[in-house]
């Protein structure tokens, strides 16, 4: 996993020189710090000031803060937000540093904790893998290797948001082939959006599968369920499973991204909208990894008839892409 699709352009500025390398901000930058999301206006900041990630760090070490850049780079592309103690110093140093009016991020921080009407929620890109090893953590309680065993041939999901426009749960049908002997289970690995309750959470064995072992985690909204096989898969036997995840605990949604950390076959996304709350432009767009830029930004059409939007990927590639939408 607060974010704004139709405002991310915004955040490359064309800035006059200040002094120490810091530029003057535009009507844009005023914009985004009046209208949010935080990591928004924090990137626009960032690039109206001229300032690479490492120098920002350099500034907040001056004010006896102490930030990662990778820190710094999630943040500002929402893949986390500033929480504790020492983080939240570091936004109101960054006032400072940027050269904002007093208050002006961390207000967005606290209305991005409560969504207002017409405010949003986003979704996290955190990669599930680097989110402070939650991942590896469910994993290990349930004695299970990192590599699964199998290799994904296709991957088709489908994607509902609710009337409240939350994320209210995912069907996910894969094909896969195992690349050693003996693998009879899947670990699914599902990711809600800020604000979610993963142990309000209900997994579903659809097709050619049975729910196992489940674990979730709280605070990252992670959980992982075994879906086991009916049958032990010998190297190069494909399989295919379909299972769904009902959601519907957080607020209101504006993307749904999946990371992928091995190339492979085939990826289609669907996403579908209650008819009478549809979303007014809908895109896609790609990351390397959760602390890369965003690329590939796509406009994609909206069937308004089916209420649908969808993207397909003919081969997957490592790192993360996804469906974002603007709502009114």
């Amino acid at each position: 996993m607060p974010h704004a699709p139709q405002q991310a352009d915004a955040a490359v500025l064309t800035a006059e020189p200040d002094m120490d390398g810091a530029t003057k901000p535009h009507s844009e930058l005023d914009a985004v710090l009046s209208g949010g999301p935080f990591h928004v206006a924090l990137r626009a900041a960032i690039a109206a000031r001229g300032l690479p990630l490492q120098r920002v760090q350099h500034h907040l070490s001056r004010y006896g803060v102490k930030v990662g850049v990778t820190s710094l780079s999630y943040w500002q592309q929402g893949a986390r937000r500033p929480q504790r103690p020492e983080s939240l110093r570091a936004v109101r140093a960054l006032e400072e540093i940027l050269q904002l009016p007093e208050e002006s991020l961390i207000r967005l921080l606290a209305e991005g904790d409560e969504p207002a009407a017409g405010r949003t929620a986003a979704r996290s890109y955190r990669s599930l893998v680097e989110a402070d090893g939650v991942l590896e953590r469910l994993l290990a309680e349930l004695d299970v290797p990192v590599d699964g065993g199998l290799h994904t041939l296709g991957l088709h999901e489908r994607v509902r948001i609710g009337a409240r426009r939350e994320l209210a749960g995912r069907e996910s049908h894969h094909i896969v082939r195992a690349h050693r002997d003996g693998v009879d289970r899947f670990m699914a690995v599902y990711h809600g959006d800020p604000g979610c309750a993963p142990e309000l959470m209900r997994v579903q064995a659809l097709e050619n599968c049975r729910t196992g072992r489940v674990r979730h985690h709280h605070d990252t909204g992670v959980l992982v369920a075994e879906l086991l096989f009916d049958t032990r898969l010998r190297s190069g036997e494909t399989f295919l499973f379909r299972y769904g995840v009902e959601d519907g605990t957080s607020g209101v949604s504006r993307e749904y991204a999946r990371g992928f950390g091995l190339a492979g076959g085939q990826y289609a996304l669907q996403v579908r909208f209650e008819e009478h709350h549809l979303p007014v432009r809908c895109h896609r767009f790609a990351q390397h990894s959760a602390a890369a830029p965003r690329s590939g930004r796509q406009e994609l059409p909206l069937s308004r008839q089916y209420h649908s939007v969808h993207l397909v990927e003919p081969r997957l590639r490592t790192g993360i892409v996804g469906i974002g939408w603007d709502w009114e």
